[in-house]
């Protein structure tokens, strides 16, 4: 999934890239960012077993990316419109991270 997932993603950034729109490069600083918090998740996760943390910290890049795609529609609609997919899969990744941290109380 994830895979697909950063193909779109590339492909969304360079259509606001050569877009010239105003918000050009406030969306992809947002987009920047929010590649680091991704980057920082699986860390939090995986290796420091912080799994309530971890929701917090996937609910904040949730959000990072509802405020992206916003950016993105500004500039290209279809480059907002990619950015679906990601945010769909955070939502079940945000679900699945939660139980993890329920069941493992």
């Amino acid at each position: 999934v994830w895979t697909v997932l950063f193909f779109l993603m590339g492909i969304s950034s360079y259509l606001v890239a050569v877009s010239g729109c105003a918000d050009r490069k406030k969306a992809l600083t947002v987009y920047g960012v929010q590649l680091a918090i991704n980057f920082l998740w699986p860390i939090f996760f995986f290796n420091l077993e912080a799994y309530l943390f971890s929701f917090f910290w996937l609910v904040l890049l949730w959000a990072a990316v509802l405020y992206m795609i916003v950016l993105f529609y500004r500039c290209r609609k279809s480059a907002a419109y990619l950015q679906l997919p990601y945010l769909l899969w955070l939502t079940f990744a945000g679900y699945l991270n939660l139980m993890v941290y329920i069941l493992n109380r």
